[in-house]
């Protein structure tokens, strides 16, 4: 029976942990902030920008939500920024993607000053990850390393497989598994025969963005499965590719038309020595390694 890591665990554990830490800086009189920026206000960003502002609050992190219009310009975006460079009592600046097509996101990204780049997406902190130096590491991919170790997963030593290459995922995980001692190999859509490298993996992180493109005869039995993937199936030919029978599914999907599904095809859980669910596993992480990177820039811009 395989093992369910389970990230609502792991991450309230992580947030205790980010809880801990504020009150110690409180006494040092730091009291570490968050500005999140939202500007192209779509429903699935902002849900996700306000459960990372009620985790704030929750955490006694200070957070300011600013919401410019949606017509704004990339040079009164880029002064923005500067604003939040300057004050000193925002340690951490995140900018929501997607951003409207009028605005250079890359020239947005890069103008965050990099001891407040929570999100990890700046060259510099790319930079840092990859020669192991102090960093701000992208959420998700932390929030993956932070599983497999806190479940007592090996990884030094094993042969890990990435599938997908993004700067967001799959480029920064796969430096952290190597900082962790793993072998690690790169997949992408351009692999020859990806079956036969991903039956090698004993960890296998998918992160390629495709609905159960992992299919179980993909998988080495005994292999530790990390799902990286969220995405929506809406037509009953997309469900019964991945759920039918399953009646809790068939249910939720009946009330809301429609459900999630990751990376990985859930049957091949089955296979599996452990793996995170979708919803459930991975996703959960990401706010509260934010919190916690939050927290770490408050502490180095410091010297603490």
């Amino acid at each position: 029976m395989a093992r369910v890591l389970d990230g609502a665990a792991l991450a309230a554990a992580i947030k205790q942990e980010v809880g801990e830490e504020v009150r110690r800086l409180a006494a040092r009189g730091v009291k570490p902030g968050l500005a999140a920026v939202l500007v192209d206000r779509v429903a699935a960003s902002e849900i996700y920008v306000r459960n990372k502002v009620q985790a704030c609050a929750e955490l006694e992190l200070s957070s300011d939500l600013i919401t410019p219009p949606r017509e704004i310009t990339t040079e009164q975006l880029l002064n923005l920024v500067a604003e939040l460079n300057a004050r000193d009592d925002i340690d951490g600046i995140l900018i929501q993607l997607p951003l409207p097509p009028q605005v250079d996101s890359k020239r947005l990204l890069d103008a965050i000053d990099p001891a407040k780049d929570v999100d990890g997406f700046h060259p510099v902190n790319s930079g840092r990850l990859l020669a192991g130096r102090p960093a701000l590491a992208p959420c998700t991919p932390a929030g993956v390393i932070e599983i497999l170790k806190r479940s007592n997963i090996p990884i030094a030593g094993r042969h890990a497989v990435v599938v997908g290459r993004s700067d967001i995922v799959g480029k920064p995980v796969a430096i952290l598994l190597l900082h962790e001692n793993a072998t690690v190999t790169i997949c992408h859509s351009k692999t020859r025969d990806l079956p036969a490298i991903t039956r090698q993996a004993d960890i296998l992180v998918a992160a390629i963005g495709r609905p159960g493109f992992i299919a179980p005869e993909m998988v080495k039995p005994g292999a530790t499965l990390v799902d990286v993937g969220i995405n929506r199936l809406s037509t009953r030919e997309e469900f019964d590719r991945f759920f039918k029978g399953d009646a809790k599914r068939e249910a939720a999907f009946q009330k809301r038309g429609s459900t999630i599904v990751g990376d990985i095809d859930p049957k091949a859980f089955e296979l599996a020595s452990a793996y995170t669910p979708v919803p459930g596993g991975v996703g959960l992480l990401t706010i509260a390694m934010l919190m916690a990177n939050t927290v770490r820039a408050a502490k180095l811009r410091r010297g603490l």
